[in-house]
């Protein structure tokens, strides 16, 4: 009966309101949100049967224009922007309203090329092409004329100030990543001919040494712990932040490998978990009792959407895949709680290194607990353990040590 009132009150959006419903249901929202929101699609709904407009009429623009009249009206309570964008985006999933038409920028349909050529003719995968798109944009952006992007007139110059402007506010190791980031796009132009130089060659190194420092202060097992123990795990948010700290923990799991982890990547028989790594790499590891336990955990509070293929969630509707972003997030959260100074989830995987490392495992085996693709990379953790290096130091001439 409820529904049916609803239904009678919603004017050009009667139709939809148990569809609606069902779809908010879906996305995780509680039962007190959905009513409310319901109320918000009759309250559109009711407004397009007075302007004289149909469901299908509805857009942004068409929103804000309800906005404004309920405003006039002298109504308390108006929607914001954000609150209409589910209503919108169930509209135009249902096929009641269009999808808006996309405004493409000179720059646009060129950067749309660019990402094209990326993963046709390169392989890039989709985090390092939406990398090397941001650079290029912004390296466009910034080489521009009194606002007029021309990527043509782009000279030597002006890669040089762009890099020496990155170079300020980033580490050596992101500089090196802006200078490949650079010179392809430079050499994307070159090739399609829209500049006349390979532009490219004049992109300088930037220099930085391997082992030339040492790793920063690796994180003690105790300090570690102490942020597991921070989690309070009576909270669904709880439960699910110390599933995810241990996997980073426990595996060495980096941040976009606890985001993309599936349900059908942990073999609970085997005892074992796929880990989809970086350059597309797949590793299967084992499962250790007490971070299986903590996926347990996490799975048997009930995960909504239940078809969900991501193991992890975000806990706010609408429920859809964490970021790669989030975890750092968490850690950082966990860092405030246990009242230790603010690290991000990489410093855990450095503390497994130098745990594994003073239990007496080789660089080979931690190397492959990381998933290390080159064993140089791993050899950082040898500077690690001071009090062995004093060992097997030698001596300086005509120095006391």
């Amino acid at each position: 009966m409820a529904m049916a009132g609803t239904r009678r009150k919603a004017g050009q959006l009667g139709p939809q309101v148990e569809g609606y419903q069902a779809w908010l249901a879906g996305q995780g929202y509680t039962t007190g949100t959905v009513r409310n929101m319901l109320k918000e699609l009759g309250q559109v709904g009711s407004w397009l049967s007075t302007v004289g407009l149909t469901a299908g009429d509805l857009n942004e623009e068409q929103i804000a224009v309800f906005r404004s009249a309920r405003r006039s009206a002298g109504r308390r309570r108006v929607p914001g922007p954000r609150a209409m964008v589910p209503l919108l985006s169930y509209l135009r999933e249902a096929g009641v309203v269009a999808e808006p038409a996309p405004v493409m920028t000179s720059l646009g349909a060129l950067l749309v090329h660019y990402r094209c050529w990326l993963i046709r003719d390169r392989g890039l995968a989709a985090g390092t092409v939406l990398r090397y798109e941001n650079t290029a944009r912004r390296f466009l952006e910034e080489s521009s004329v009194g606002g007029v992007i021309d990527p043509s007139a782009v000279t030597g110059a002006d890669v040089n100030a762009f890099l020496l402007r990155e170079c300020a506010r980033v580490s050596a190791g992101s500089a090196k990543g802006r200078v490949a980031e650079l010179r392809s796009i430079l050499r994307f132009l070159y090739l399609e001919e829209i500049t006349p130089m390979r532009l490219g060659t004049s992109v300088p190194p930037v220099g930085g040494w391997r082992l030339a420092t040492l790793p920063p202060p690796a994180m003690t097992a105790t300090d570690v712990q102490l942020l597991l123990d921070g989690c309070d795990r009576g909270t669904v948010v709880g439960v699910r932040d110390f599933a995810m700290m241990m996997l980073v923990a426990r595996l060495g799991l980096r941040s976009i490998e606890v985001a993309r982890l599936e349900l059908g990547d942990v073999d609970w028989r085997a005892g074992e978990i796929l880990v989809r790594g970086k350059a597309r790499r797949q590793d299967r590891l084992p499962l250790p009792a007490e971070v299986g336990e903590a996926l347990v955990a996490y799975l048997s509070l009930g995960r909504n959407p239940a078809d969900a293929v991501h193991v992890f969630l975000t806990c706010r509707a609408p429920r859809r895949p964490i970021r790669a972003d989030l975890v750092g997030d968490v850690v950082e959260r966990a860092c405030h709680r246990a009242g230790l100074p603010k690290v991000g989830p990489h410093r855990l995987r450095h503390a497994l290194a130098g745990e594994l490392l003073r239990k007496g495992a080789g660089l080979v085996a931690i190397s492959q607990v990381l998933r290390h693709q080159d064993l140089a990379t791993t050899a950082v953790y040898a500077k690690v353990d001071l009090r062995a290096l004093r060992e097997v130091a030698q001596p300086w001439p005509e120095a006391r040590r």
